[in-house]
């Protein structure tokens, strides 16, 4: 959203460092829940398969493959076991592990597992997708734009709490880059790590143990699938195909490798089927009722964002935003679609927004006015029905008719080619926009609703008769169990024109037991973990410098040394008071001999954690 001066952190070069006040100490996270802390989460449904996912945080094992086995079944307890299988993972991977489980029952929930170094996880439950003939209604929630700096995640929480949704549609911005303090509400308890600006693929994949490790997000990832696409912060602000405003080349590298960095992250972190290499624009089919076409207007085939004002470059009819290859496969999908509702889900508002007849904003489809009026041309011409289009980005909320030509018509929705629900985001501050809502809806006639300031999600549901949107939002500044309806806006079957509505559906549905909350056998094994656990050691191997993430269950004197192969003591670094919460430690070590290296954390006079590392 905007430009942010990047502020170097301090490479602490002589002595391991760690967060001496309170404000770094995140939440506390369970040592029963040894090794899998980051919990486990689902993506992705089709009618037959849906992908499983979980991070082993390997403990001693560091270094070394892991065998992880999993098990779906049709009961919470684990005792109608349907389908189970192996997975071997490694550093290579971050310890992350993604199975693509087929052969599964359409509309169906499913519970699973995993189980490695002779634990289990905790039980996540899913669902598949419809088959044609059973595709009545969809209930999906729909966030974005998550920045954990901003705020608490108190969307993520309330609407786990729903039980009346069949997926989450997350539309990007799930992490932020940010240094501490670089997009901020300067929060107690609620800073990024690592500390720095994530440009290294270390950083990034820390970045995502980050996230994965709050307990509200991991909560909403055990009870429903995730359809995800990445935004910018995934990767850089406002990134393109060739580089971002917050990327430096001078400075921070080649921006091709800060790109390839964040994308393998995101496959490694994110339950996301993986089909195109790195291209993430695919197709999650509901039946017959919905095709839903997740796109990427990011870092496909995007070239660099017209200048405010330049009317010349916005209207340039060589510019791009998602690219020929990404066009030509969507249009070519919904022209194959069978589907009542065929509905976009993607980043960057695709409404007009504009003061004077000048676009105010040409990071979003504003800014790409070409491929825009292309897509509706294709839309007219196909007679694509029941054009549905969802979008995150803006941090505020919308309800939005789309005019193809200036005559469009607000109360009846004549000259619109469909219409647009505007997610607001989890946490991060809404647009500057110097206008009020109400002279935007004067300007913008097509805009039905909008409301800048809140925070929260989206229930979308469809059904054979129409599509309605609900806005429902909570506050960031603190943990709260409560919210507040704010909207719903409705299109019929047919049209191409958002209605207001006076109330939130029902649920006709009833939806299965939420998976249970603790892993089989949670209170065995575990007197290793109750001082202090290891989440991750990066990079392994390492050069001069490593970091860790570790978890204090209370706050005490802690040693770290590293032994080399013979067992002699090459670094030894004493804390008196590390405090209690997640820490992170980078630690620079020299240089050292190649060959391989133990680290060893102890609290109170005993070894409570060893990991195998190698220098190269």
């Amino acid at each position: 959203m905007r430009r942010l001066v990047m502020l170097l952190s301090v490479l602490f070069m002589a002595a391991a460092v760690y967060a001496q006040d309170n404000s770094f100490i995140r939440q506390q996270v369970d040592p029963k829940l040894y090794p899998f802390f980051h919990g486990v989460a689902s993506g992705d449904p089709l009618a037959d398969r849906v992908i499983l996912w979980t991070k082993v945080s390997p403990g001693n094992n560091t270094g070394e493959a892991i065998e992880v086995s999993w098990r779906m079944a049709l009961d919470t307890g684990m005792q109608q076991v349907v389908q189970t299988g192996k997975f071997n993972t490694n550093s290579g991977r971050d310890y992350t592990v993604k199975v693509d489980v087929t052969g599964l029952q359409a509309n169906q929930y499913y519970y699973y597992d995993f189980k490695a170094l002779g634990r289990f996880s905790v039980r996540g439950r899913t669902k598949t997708a419809p088959a044609a003939a059973e595709a009545s209604e969809v209930r999906l929630g729909i966030v974005s734009c998550s920045n954990y700096e901003y705020g608490y995640f108190n969307a993520y929480k309330m609407l786990a709490k729903r039980n009346d949704i069949d997926a989450v549609l997350h539309l990007g911005d799930y992490i932020y880059e940010y240094e501490v303090g670089g997009y901020s509400a300067s929060i107690d308890n609620r800073n990024h790590e690592p500390e720095n600006e994530i440009i290294s693929l270390q950083d990034y994949r820390i970045r995502h143990s980050h996230y994965k490790l709050d307990n509200d997000l991991k909560t909403l990832h055990q009870q429903f699938p995730f359809i995800t696409v990445w935004d910018d912060h995934e990767s850089a602000d406002n990134s393109y195909r060739d580089g971002a405003n917050n990327h430096t080349e001078g400075t921070e590298g080649a921006w091709t490798d800060r790109k390839s960095y964040s994308i393998k992250a995101y496959m490694e972190w994110m339950p996301i089927r993986e089909t195109n290499g790195t291209s993430i624009y695919r197709t999650i089919k509901y039946g017959n009722l919905v095709n839903l076409y997740m796109l990427d207007t990011r870092i496909e085939d995007r070239d660099l964002q017209a200048q405010t004002g330049n009317l010349i470059e916005i209207n340039d009819t060589t510019r791009r935003l998602i690219g020929d290859k990404q066009f030509n496969w969507l249009i070519d999908e919904m022209k194959a679609s069978t589907a009542k509702w065929n509905v976009v889900g993607q980043q960057v508002m695709m409404a007009p927004l504009r003061a004077a007849v000048v676009p105010i904003n040409t990071d979003q489809w504003d800014g790409y006015e070409f491929e825009r009026n292309r897509l509706y041309k294709a839309i007219k011409s196909n007679n694509i029905p029941n054009f549905v289009v969802l979008t995150g980005d803006i941090h505020t909320s919308w309800a939005n008719d789309l005019p193809e030509t200036l005559v469009y018509e607000p109360l009846t929705g004549t000259g619109s080619v469909g219409v647009e629900f505007v997610c607001t985001s989890v946490t991060s501050p809404g647009l500057d926009i110097p206008l009020g809502a109400e002279v935007i809806r004067t300007i913008n006639p097509h805009v039905q609703y909008l409301d800048l300031t809140q925070k929260g999600y989206i229930v979308l549901h469809l059904n054979n008769e129409f599509t309605q949107g609900e806005w429902y939002y909570q506050p960031v500044n603190e943990p709260v169990n409560t919210e507040t309806f704010g909207a719903a806006y409705r299109v019929d079957s047919g049209k191409k024109h958002l209605v207001k509505q006076s109330a939130p559906l029902t649920p006709s549905k009833t939806q299965a037991v939420p998976a249970p909350s603790l892993p089989d056998g949670y209170y065995t094994g575990i007197s290793k973990q109750t001082e202090l656990s290891v989440f991750g050691i990066y990079p392994n191997p390492f050069v001069s410098e490593f970091c860790i993430q570790f978890h204090n269950a209370s706050a005490g004197a802690t040693t770290l040394k590293l032994l080399n192969a013979e067992g002699k003591e090459v670094l030894n670094r004493d804390f008196a008071q590390v405090p209690a919460g997640i820490n992170y430690l980078r630690v620079n070590t020299g240089i050292l001999p190649a060959g391989s290296y133990t680290v060893i954390i102890s609290r109170n006079g005993r070894t409570t954690a060893s990991n195998v590392m190698r220098v190269n």
